[in-house]
């Protein structure tokens, strides 16, 4: 008889496990960043986590920014890709002070409006970490964290205060799960003075968009794809190099496109680079059109966690050249492009007329499947619903 009931205690606990992993929860998402008409790119890597989880769970997503241009608040509510995504517009506030309560309010109002969710995963620490601290301590709702963040990295984590790491430290400690996209950003974090649970799980592409189809075309295209922050992409040495390449590649087309790519065009006309494509803002498919176009992807950048481009760029079938920085040789096989030192333009011009002469040729099948298998939608959908589970259960899945 003890047999029989402890083999029916062990079907009854296998049993409620397989029903709670199949369970769909209801996530909170809040973000520091989110695509929005203010910047319609800024942390579009958050929204394709978003958008991963939601195709399990039910996603309400809740960002409030900052938008000069009107006077009185505007509030956008759209589901997309399955995630109920509410973003509040505010008119600029007289000083700091002021928006942190305003901002926290507004959050607080729009969080109590949607009823009861399970729990909440936050993007990027600090600030909005507040946030789903107080929802812990008082609404008992658990939190895990996404970090993308490159500023826990040396020497940029020196322009933080001391109030913003402190307050940092506490979010940290008290999140369930820490969830860096790469092990290097972890090292950063816990070199910066911060303990928590880390768990790393890198970007996601979606695999489906990003394919191998290639049109034939008889020009050599270079593809740049960034945020055109120069101190951290290195804009300035990307287009001296490219000036260089012209020499020997006669058939090159260059792309830069990313937001205030305008910003280069003087820059671009003393270099006297001819066939170059500029864009500002463009949606994610057309991403992906121009990277299938293309016959080498680059970053030239001195800090980086682990870009979603790269990874775009592998799904693709397309060789990369990036430096060697943060993250990125995490998730880098060497017979997939070429890793550089920072500001090494020599290496950069060398690796890019290597990819030119054929002396690397990866397999695009091969590229394609392993950006699924470490990056697709289901394996990060998987990795997230697994945290959230043993956050809420403490179980082992």
């Amino acid at each position: 008889m003890n047999i029989i009931q402890t083999l029916k205690t062990i079907l009854t606990i296998i049993f409620v496990k397989i029903m709670l992993l199949n369970k769909k929860l209801h996530i909170l998402f809040l973000s520091g960043w989110y695509p929005s008409r203010v910047s319609p790119q800024n942390g579009d890597f958050i929204q394709r986590h978003a958008e991963a989880v939601a195709t399990k769970h039910k996603v309400t997503l809740i960002y409030v920014v900052t938008d000069e241009n009107i006077k009185s608040k505007e509030q956008t509510t759209n589901l997309i890709n399955n995630v109920l995504t509410k973003v509040i517009y505010l008119p600029k506030a007289s000083n700091r002070i002021s928006k942190f309560f305003s901002f926290l309010y507004t959050y607080l109002r729009e969080i109590n409006s949607i009823g009861d969710f399970d729990l909440t995963h936050l993007n990027i620490t600090f600030p909005k970490g507040i946030i789903a601290l107080y929802l812990k301590w008082f609404k008992n709702k658990p939190y895990i964290i996404s970090e993308h963040w490159s500023g826990y990295q040396l020497p940029l984590n020196k322009s933080i205060g001391i109030l913003q790491k402190l307050t940092t430290k506490i979010i940290v400690r008290y999140a369930k799960y820490v969830c860096p996209v790469s092990q290097n950003l972890t090292n950063s974090m816990i070199k910066f003075g911060l303990k928590g649970n880390f768990y790393n799980i890198p970007n996601v592409v979606d695999t489906t968009i990003f394919n191998t189809y290639k049109k034939k075309t008889e020009q050599f295209i270079i593809t740049h794809i960034s945020g055109m922050n120069n101190e951290i992409k290195n804009i300035a040495g990307i287009l001296n190099t490219i000036k260089k390449l012209e020499n020997y590649i006669p058939n090159m087309k260059f792309n830069l496109i990313g937001n205030n790519s305008k910003n280069y065009k003087n820059q671009i006309k003393n270099l006297g680079i001819k066939n170059i494509y500029i864009k500002e803002q463009i949606p994610h498919k057309k991403v992906a059109e121009i990277l299938k176009e293309s016959n080498v992807s680059i970053l030239f950048s001195n800090y980086e966690n682990l870009p979603c481009v790269i990874i775009e760029s592998f799904s693709c079938g397309v060789p990369v050249v990036s430096t060697n920085v943060g993250g990125i040789s995490e998730f880098f096989p060497s017979e997939f492009g070429y890793l550089i030192q920072p500001k090494d333009e020599i290496a950069l011009e060398k690796a890019i007329l290597n990819i030119y002469q054929k002396k690397l040729v990866p397999n695009k099948n091969e590229m394609h499947k392993y950006a699924d298998e470490n990056f697709g939608i289901n394996i990060i959908c998987k990795l997230y619903s697994n945290l959230y589970y043993k956050t809420l259960k403490n179980i082992s899945c």
